[in-house]
């Protein structure tokens, strides 16, 4: 049992820790903002956002690099696999959750991590982020293979839960990546690629769901939607491997199919049929002027991209 002077030691170190965090510093220019109308503190607000693409856009070479190391492994059947604690771990599994709708992914495909498990997702799990042996434990029972990717996600960068992850991913032969928003962190040190976007001081501080959140989801939102432009999940900027579940997404795929297409309704609604709804198939049934079958067979030699299986179309 940890004694009450050990933690109170565990405490100071800690609190000596946060304050070298650039994520965790305090300004006092704005100590009274609680004072301020509340158009001022939306101007303030404001501003502090219009910052974080350009903090960004520093790391961009480091992000495409890891892109592709992600979509070279996802080609040989690898997973997308993000792992963090609190605002963290909710933006992964809030990217991981959006592939399949978006994408037609297998649920399996990209997994959301989130220390203390779905639960935390609208409940804090006291002391899940602390547990290195718990994110072990959560890859575990995923199986990793060589293919697969773990992103550690962790505004401060020290954060147990996705330091451990991956830690443990590494040591399996998984793919590696560290998001961070600090300089020099411990979650960086432990990954092979290793982005930072360092966006200084909260407006409120500490509160690192503000703009370490939003680079984060930035981040994220490139490394799932361009791995899926590298795997031949859109033509263009269409997506055509879009899940139609419902009425505004059928909607969708008939609009998609029309502008890859400019065929009319009707040609439209017969490719549809003929292909079982698939918009990708339809399209390359449409260009490529095959039936149903051929186009799904087409795809299928050509891993999926479609403008690969329209060069192979007969005509």
């Amino acid at each position: 049992m940890t004694s009450t002077a050990d933690a109170s030691s565990n405490h100071r170190d800690l609190r000596a820790e946060l304050e070298t965090l650039t994520t965790e510093a305090f300004r006092p220019e704005l100590s009274e903002i609680d004072r301020l109308p509340t158009l001022e503190i939306t101007k303030l607000m404001n501003a502090e956002d219009a910052t974080v693409p350009a903090a960004v856009a520093e790391r961009l070479p480091l992000i495409a690099a890891a892109i592709d190391d992600i979509a070279e492994r996802m080609s040989r059947g690898g997973r997308l696999i993000y792992a963090g604690a609190g605002t963290a771990g909710r933006l992964g599994i809030l990217d991981a959750s959006e592939c399949p709708p978006t994408f037609n992914t297998d649920p399996s495909e990209v997994v959301g991590l989130i220390a203390g498990g779905p639960g935390a997702m609208v409940t804090s799990v006291e002391g899940a982020e602390d547990s290195r042996e718990l994110a072990a434990a959560d890859l575990e029972a995923l199986s990793l293979t060589p293919d697969d990717t773990v992103v550690g996600i962790s505004a401060s960068g020290r954060t147990p839960y996705a330091v451990g992850a991956v830690e443990h991913a590494r040591a399996h032969g998984a793919l590696t990546i560290g998001l961070s928003c600090n300089a020099d962190s411990a979650l960086a040190a432990a990954a092979e690629h290793r982005i930072e976007i360092v966006v200084g001081p909260e407006l409120l501080t500490g509160s690192t769901r503000l703009k370490a959140g939003t680079a984060q989801k930035l981040v994220l939102n490139m490394f799932s939607t361009i791995t899926m432009i590298r795997l031949g999940k859109t033509y263009g900027n269409l997506m055509v491997d879009v899940r139609a579940s419902n009425e505004k997404l059928r909607a969708r795929s008939r609009r998609i199919v029309a502008l890859a297409t400019g065929a009319s309704d009707e040609e439209i609604e017969q490719a549809l049929t003929a292909t079982g709804g698939e918009v990708k198939n339809a399209i390359l049934a449409l260009l490529g002027g095959v039936d149903g079958p051929t186009a799904a067979r087409l795809l299928e030699e050509n891993d999926g991209h479609l403008r690969a299986a329209l060069a192979a179309a007969p005509r």
